[in-house]
C-alpha cells in the first residue's frame, strides 16, 4: 500500500486519497469483485454508489440523496455531501477525482480523520462501478465551482475540467452498466426500493429519493418514493413487525454511543412462533451474525432468565429453558459501527471483531434490565411467552424426533410417493416438488429417470406462519418432504440449526400450475422453506420451475409463450397473412394439461427450461412479506395485491 502524506488530518482533500493498485483485474474477473454477474451485481453497483454517499452522511456532511432509474436503466445518484475533492494529488499528477474514479482501492475511506466509519470499507467502490460501465459521468459541485469527467469501461475521456459555478455542494454520479459483462441488464424497482428503505431506518433522519423513469402514468409522472425516518430502528421493528400481534405496546430500544462502538438495538415481541434478528455492521446486512448477534443474544438470555428465575414463574416448569425460548416470537434489529470490522463465514457477512460482543452485551443487558423493573406489566407477558415456547420447544423435539426415527426404523424411509432418480451422487441430483398427482404423473413420465425425482403433494400443505411447531412435523406432505430430502434437525452452541450434510438432491425445484391456487401452493412452499429450512435457499438449493402459459398453434407450427408479451409476437409471426384468428392459443392453467414430452420440452429439459433461482436479497424485507402474505391480517394483504396487480392476469 502507497500512502500519501496527510497535510491536514481531519481534513477530506486530495491527499487523503490512498492508493493501492490498478483497475485491470476488475473486467476480468468482474464476480470476484461484485459477487456475480447476474440481478445480484447488477444492483451491487448501485449500492456501491448510494454506500459513498450514506458515509458523507454518516460523517454528518449529507442529508439528501436521490437515485433515479433512468429510461435506459442507467442510474443517476445525487448528494448534497461535501463532493469527492478534486484538487490535484502531486504524486499522479491527476485530480483526485480521476484516481477515485480509475484505481482499485483508492478512496478517503482508508484514512480514519476522513470518516470514522464506512459502508464502503473495502474500496473497491466506484471505481469498480466505473470499470464495469460503458458510460460514467460524474459532477462535483464543491466551493462555488462545478467539475465533470466522463469514463468509457472506466477509462477517462479527458481530464477533469471545471464547467460552470454553483453555490450548491454534492456529488452526481451517473452511470450504464455494461451489457457485455452482465447477463441481465433490467433494474427492479422493488429490491432498489427495499435497500433504500433499509437505510434510512439505519441512518435515522437522511431522506432518501427513489424515481422511475421508465414508467409514467396518464399525466406523464414518474414513480417517486421518499424514504425517510426520525424513528430509526424503533420504526424498523414497527415496520417488519406491521402485519403481526404485539405482545407489548412499543418496542425496546437501546442506544449507546460511549465508548469506540457506538450500538443500536431495537427489540419487539408478537404472538408468532417465529425469530426474527437481523444484524448490521456499518449498514452491511450481516446475514450470518457474527459476534454483535452473539453479545445481544447472551444479555438477551442472561437478563431475562435472572428476571423470570426471582418472579418465581419457572417454579412449576418441568424443563429447563434455554436461549431459543427466549427468542420465540422476538424480532430484533441490532446496528454497530465498527471502525475496521473483520468479516469472516461462507459469504464474508459475519462479524468477527471479539471486542463487538461485550459492547453490545453492555448495553443490551443495562438497558433491558432497566426496562423489566420499570415495566413489570409486559415483564410479566413476556416471561409466559418464554415459558410456552419451552414447551412448545419440547413438544416440537419430540415430533421432529419421531420423523427423524421413523425414517431410521422403516430402512430406506422415503416416501411412498417419491419417484426417485437413480443417480446418487447429490450434486448431479434434482428433485421436482410438483403440485397433485395428476402432475405428478406427467411429470414422472416425462424427466429424466437418472437425475429427476419427483415428489407429488396432495393439496395445499400447512401454513408455518401461523402454526406452532410440532404442528409441522404432524402435517404429511411436510414429513414427506423432510424425508424426501434427508435433512435432520440439530443444535450447535444452543441453536437450532438445520444440517444439510445428508441432502439428497442439490436443486429442488418447485413446479405448481400456473394459476392462482398453484401460485398460493408455491407460497406456502417457500414459507416453510424460509422459516425452517433457510440454509436450504442461503444455500442456493431452491429453484421454481417456469412452465409456459401458452401454446400458440398454426397448422404444424408451434410456438410455447412464458409471457403476454411472447404471446402477441408469437400470434403475429404465424399470422403471415395477417388473419391472426386462424391461429389457435391453448391457455395451460395446469401441468397435467401437458404431456409428458411438452413437459419435458418446456419445464424439465436442462438445454431448454428457464428456473428461477430462490435467493433472500433482504431478510428483513422477506420477513416482512412472508408474514403480511401468510398472515392472519387482510387489509395489508390486499393493500399489496392492488399494488402488484398489474403484474397479475386474473382467469375468468
Amino acid at each position: 500500500m502507497s500512502e500519501i502524506t496527510e497535510q491536514n488530518a481531519a481534513g477530506y482533500s486530495a491527499d487523503s486519497i490512498q492508493v493501492l493498485e490498478g483497475l485491470e483485474a476488475v473486467r476480468k474477473r468482474p464476480a470476484m469483485y461484485i459477487g456475480d454477474i447476474g440481478i445480484k451485481g447488477l444492483h451491487h453497483l448501485v449500492w456501491e454508489v448510494v454506500d459513498n454517499s450514506i458515509d458523507e452522511a454518516l460523517a454528518g456532511h449529507c442529508t439528501d440523496i436521490t437515485v433515479e432509474i433512468n429510461e435506459n436503466n442507467s442510474i443517476t445518484v445525487t448528494d448534497n455531501g461535501r463532493g469527492i475533492p478534486t484538487g490535484v494529488i502531486a504524486k499522479y499528477g491527476k485530480s483526485a477525482l480521476e484516481v477515485v474514479l480509475t484505481v482499485l482501492h483508492a478512496g478517503g475511506k482508508f484514512d480514519k480523520d476522513s470518516y470514522k466509519v464506512s459502508g464502503g470499507l473495502h474500496g473497491v467502490g466506484v471505481s469498480c462501478v466505473n470499470a464495469l460501465s460503458t458510460d460514467m459521468k460524474v459532477t462535483v459541485y464543491s466551493h462555488g465551482k462545478v467539475h465533470q469527467q466522463e469514463y468509457k469501461k472506466g477509462i477517462p475521456q479527458y481530464d477533469v475540467k471545471e464547467i460552470g459555478e454553483s453555490e450548491i455542494h454534492g456529488t452526481k454520479v451517473q452511470f450504464l452498466p455494461d451489457d457485455s459483462i452482465f447477463t441481465s441488464s433490467e433494474y427492479k424497482y422493488e429490491t432498489i426500493a427495499n435497500r433504500l428503505r433499509e437505510l434510512s431506518f439505519l441512518n435515522k433522519g437522511i431522506r432518501i429519493t427513489l424515481q422511475d423513469h421508465r414508467e409514467v402514468d396518464a399525466d406523464g409522472k414518474s414513480e417517486i418514493e421518499t424514504f425517510h425516518s426520525e424513528g430509526g430502528l424503533r420504526e424498523f421493528v414497527e415496520y417488519v413487525d406491521s402485519t403481526r400481534e404485539r405482545l407489548i405496546p412499543r418496542p425496546l430500544y437501546m442506544e449507546s454511543d460511549k465508548g469506540p462502538i457506538p450500538v443500536e438495538v431495537a427489540m419487539l415481541y408478537n404472538t408468532s412462533y417465529s425469530e426474527n434478528v437481523f444484524s448490521y455492521v456499518n449498514n452491511i446486512n450481516t446475514v450470518e451474525g457474527g459476534t454483535h448477534v452473539a453479545g445481544f443474544r447472551r444479555a438477551l438470555t442472561r437478563t431475562l432468565k435472572s428476571y423470570a428465575d426471582k418472579s418465581g414463574m419457572l417454579e412449576k416448569l418441568k424443563m429447563e429453558v434455554t436461549g431459543d425460548d427466549f427468542r420465540e416470537g422476538l424480532t430484533a434489529v441490532i446496528s454497530v459501527k465498527v471502525q475496521e470490522p473483520q468479516f469472516e463465514g461462507q459469504t464474508k457477512t459475519k462479524l468477527g471483531n471479539s471486542d463487538v460482543m461485550g459492547a453490545v452485551d453492555q448495553v443490551v443487558g443495562e438497558m433491558l434490565n432497566t426496562y423489566l423493573e420499570e415495566n413489570p406489566k409486559e415483564a410479566k407477558i413476556i416471561v409466559q411467552k418464554v415459558i410456552l415456547a419451552a414447551q412448545a420447544r419440547n413438544a416440537a423435539r419430540k415430533a421432529r424426533e419421531m420423523v427423524q426415527r421413523k425414517n431410521v426404523l422403516s430402512g430406506s424411509g422415503l416416501p411412498g410417493k417419491l419417484a426417485d432418480c437413480s443417480e446418487s451422487d447429490p450434486e448431479k441430483c434434482e428433485i421436482y416438488l410438483v403440485e397433485g398427482d395428476s402432475a405428478g404423473g406427467s411429470a414422472k413420465q416425462g424427466r429424466d429417470r437418472k437425475y429427476h425425482a419427483i415428489l407429488p403433494l396432495r393439496g395445499k400443505i400447512l401454513n408455518v406462519e401461523k402454526a406452532q411447531e410440532h404442528r409441522i412435523y404432524e402435517n404429511d406432505e411436510i414429513k414427506n418432504m423432510i424425508t424426501a430430502l434427508g435433512v435432520s434437525f440439530g443444535t450447535e452452541e444452543g441453536e437450532k440449526v438445520l444440517n444439510l450434510t445428508k441432502l439428497r438432491y442439490h436443486k429442488v425445484i418447485i413446479m405448481t400450475d400456473a394459476d392462482i391456487d398453484g401460485s398460493h401452493i408455491r407460497t406456502l412452499i417457500l414459507t416453510f422453506f424460509f422459516r425452517y429450512m433457510r440454509a436450504l435457499i442461503d444455500g442456493g438449493h431452491v429453484y421454481i420451475a417456469q412452465p409456459p402459459l401458452y401454446l400458440v398453434k398454426r397448422g404444424k407450427e408451434e410456438k410455447y409463450c412464458w409471457t403476454e408479451e411472447q404471446r402477441e409476437v408469437a400470434v403475429k409471426e404465424l399470422a403471415k397473412d395477417g388473419k391472426e384468428d386462424s391461429v389457435g392459443i391453448q391457455r395451460y392453467k395446469g401441468l397435467g394439461e401437458m404431456n409428458p414430452e411438452q413437459l419435458w420440452s418446456t419445464t424439465m429439459d436442462p438445454e431448454k427450461r428457464s428456473l428461477k433461482q430462490v435467493s433472500v436479497e433482504s431478510a428483513a424485507e422477506a420477513d416482512h412479506l412472508f408474514s403480511m402474505l401468510m398472515g392472519d391480517e387482510v387489509a395489508p394483504r390486499r393493500d399489496f395485491i392492488e399494488k402488484n396487480a398489474r403484474y397479475a392476469k386474473i382467469d375468468i
